[in-house]
């Protein structure tokens, strides 16, 4: 082959080249131009973050309706013993009442109680009724006419989006633990 056919063939491939560099060019001028389908790029940027804003402050105002439903329960529970009511009942007594105040929020048979007697309230513990392991310490004494009592209603409440710790869980088995206490002096009876 001659030098000027070489000539020719090198030139023509790369007219061909540049032709196609070009229309590659005057394709992506034209998609950048191309606005449809813009709102559901930016949308699918956003998206993520916006969902997980919208669960958080769901799950914070599942949290707070049930720590005003464990506290009124327990404030409306612990007038039967203040009222010397409850003098004769047992756990299992208190549990019923505190369970007709919780309006199926809770599984009662997770509600746990720890209802103490002290001479005032100097003496109270007001301490978290937790132990050394981390178990729920119960128990329930309702003293008599003119004690102070301290009644605590524990709840572990389920953490809904554990990876992203939403509720701030506080529990070793990834739960919150409510706890609604009231304290009290028993009116003579």
């Amino acid at each position: 082959m001659s030098g000027i056919a070489r000539h020719r063939i090198f030139r023509a491939a790369g007219d061909f080249s540049r032709r196609q560099g070009f229309r590659g060019l005057r394709i992506l001028r034209r998609f950048a131009r191309h606005e449809h389908g813009a709102t559901a790029v930016e949308f699918g940027m956003v998206a993520l973050p916006f969902l997980a804003m919208m669960f958080a402050i769901i799950e914070t105002a599942l949290v707070f309706l049930a720590g005003q439903t464990l506290e009124t329960a327990a404030t409306n529970s612990a007038r039967k013993i203040m009222t010397g009511q409850a003098e004769t009942w047992d756990l299992n007594k208190f549990k019923q009442e505190v369970c007709t105040h919780v309006y199926g929020l809770f599984d009662c048979n997770k509600i746990q109680v720890n209802v103490q007697a002290y001479s005032s309230f100097g003496a109270a513990n007001m301490q978290r009724p937790v132990d050394a392991n981390g178990n729920i310490v119960t128990g329930f004494n309702p003293g008599k006419s003119g004690d102070v009592v301290v009644a605590r209603l524990m709840y572990d409440w389920p953490v809904f989006i554990p990876k992203l710790d939403l509720a701030d869980s506080d529990r070793p088995n990834g739960t919150r633990m409510l706890i609604a206490t009231v304290a009290f002096r028993n009116e003579p009876w």
